[in-house]
């Protein structure tokens, strides 16, 4: 490894908060017992992936919102604080890290958000990367398994020596997700580039989902 990563990916930001208390308690009990760093890293990985629920409607376009301490807390959030949250967690235990993005067609979605999207392109669909081994593995822990289950996805799993990322068809070869534009890695999230494109782009959306419940709307959808 060598100094630049270092000395860039392990160090703590205002929303990747690696020497929050909270956030390094959450990792430590998260690893407890992995051997070495790929072990850590999954553990770390499902502990967030299953551990915090995915919640595209809780989105909060400002530093606060996007805070791993803030996602640890509520429990719930969607996939670029998970993400965040992800690279926290691997900051805190000396693991390097950084965050991913991407444009991507996604077909899992509520009746709400097709009526107030007008699309399934989500922009900034985040991940996280983590260094192990020598090499940059992307990790994407936004869908938990009760979620995947109900939509009849096939649960994203990660092993510490490959790339985690959504998978094209859902259990029954239907369209799930399609990577359309990859924006690159950052040490820190773009919250003002992030919180432009969805201002521009999913106003209605925000608007109707500020008070929503997604679980009560993925049980309706998911009952149709």
């Amino acid at each position: 490894m060598n100094v630049t990563i270092e000395s860039i990916y392990l160090q703590p930001t205002a929303t990747i908060e690696s020497n929050h208390p909270a956030v390094r308690a959450f990792a430590e009990e998260s690893a407890a017992g992995a051997k070495n760093q790929v072990g850590t890293a999954v553990a770390l990985y499902y502990a967030v992936r299953d551990g915090i629920r995915y919640d595209p409607y809780q989105v909060v376009l400002r530093v606060d919102g996007f805070k791993a301490s803030t996602t640890l807390a509520a429990g719930r959030a969607w996939c670029v604080p998970k993400a965040i949250l992800l690279a926290a967690c691997c900051r805190a235990l000396g693991i390097p890290a950084r965050l991913g993005f991407a444009d991507v067609r996604n077909h899992l979605s509520t009746e709400r958000m097709r009526q107030n999207m007008k699309t399934d392109v989500f922009l900034w669909h985040g991940y996280t990367e983590i260094w192990l081994d020598g090499r940059w593995l992307k990790a994407t822990p936004a869908f938990n398994v009760e979620l995947c289950h109900k939509f009849r996805l096939k649960p994203l799993e990660f092993d510490g020596r490959t790339d985690s990322i959504y998978h094209p068809f859902d259990l029954d070869g239907n369209r799930h997700m399609e990577y359309l534009n990859f924006r690159g890695e950052y040490a820190d999230t773009p919250v003002e580039a992030i919180a432009d494109s969805f201002r521009k782009f999913y106003t209605p959306l925000l608007a109707a989902t500020e008070l929503a419940d997604f679980d009560a709307d993925v049980a309706r959808e998911v009952s149709r």
